[in-house]
């Protein structure tokens, strides 16, 4: 069940103006020019601003998110990518060059469903085609930094952050937007912060071959970016 940040339809509309400017994404265009894919599956492209980009320069976009309101926002900005409800594991018969994973998106898998996604990659990838991801660093402890931040005003709409538990690896944490009218909404979510060898390790088990872990260029520090190749 996606968090409520991303499918009710009041947060799902105003997802994109918190989130404010997207220069994380000039990573994952960067890469895509890298190893020059042509096509390319988003796995959890929420709104679509990755994928929209993708499709912009070029190239054949597939989009995948469980939550549907998300992704019906997302297919009203670009016609030309192929929007799909669901997860990595029940995807069409795909051969795409790269699959992506931007954002928290690789954190929301708890337990088994995180090899089960990867596991749904490696068959949606070409043979030698790549995944790349990124994760935060456990050791940076980000979520200090989250409980610190101050609320946040967008469109009227305010937004509050509160912290509810740290049990390693399982962070939870809630968002509370407070709408002109008074209303409010709360979208609590739990991201599960796994070490680099952790990941490594899923990567190996799951048919991949680990090429690079890399630093957030925007990011210095905070997030593990892994590029991995289907074998």
């Amino acid at each position: 069940m996606p968090d409520a940040i991303f499918a009710d339809p009041r947060l799902a509309r105003i997802y994109d103006a918190f989130d404010g400017p997207r220069d994380d994404l000039d990573l994952y265009l960067g890469i895509a020019d890298e190893v020059a894919a042509r096509s390319v599956l988003d796995v959890g492209c929420g709104t679509g601003s990755l994928a929209v980009l993708l499709a912009t320069s070029g190239r054949s976009v597939v989009g995948v998110d469980p939550a549907l309101t998300s992704l019906e926002i997302a297919r009203a900005k670009d016609s030309r990518v192929t929007w799909i409800h669901g997860d990595a594991t029940s995807l069409p018969s795909l051969q795409v060059d790269l699959a992506t994973m931007t954002g928290n998106v690789a954190q929301v898998f708890l337990g088994d469903d995180w090899e089960a996604t990867l596991h749904g990659i490696h068959g949606a990838l070409r043979p030698g085609g790549h995944l790349v991801f990124e994760t935060r660093r456990p050791l940076r402890r980000a979520w200090e930094d989250w409980a610190r931040s101050a609320p946040r005003v967008r469109g009227g709409v305010r937004e509050q952050f509160e912290l509810l538990g740290v049990n390693m690896p399982f962070v939870s944490f809630r968002h509370t937007y407070r709408f002109p009218d008074g209303s409010r909404i709360a979208s609590e979510s739990k991201l599960r912060f796994r070490s680099r060898a952790e990941v490594e390790h899923s990567l190996v088990r799951c048919g991949f071959a680990v090429v690079d872990v890399r630093d957030a260029p925007d990011r210095p520090g905070r997030e593990f970016v892994f590029v991995a190749k289907r074998k």
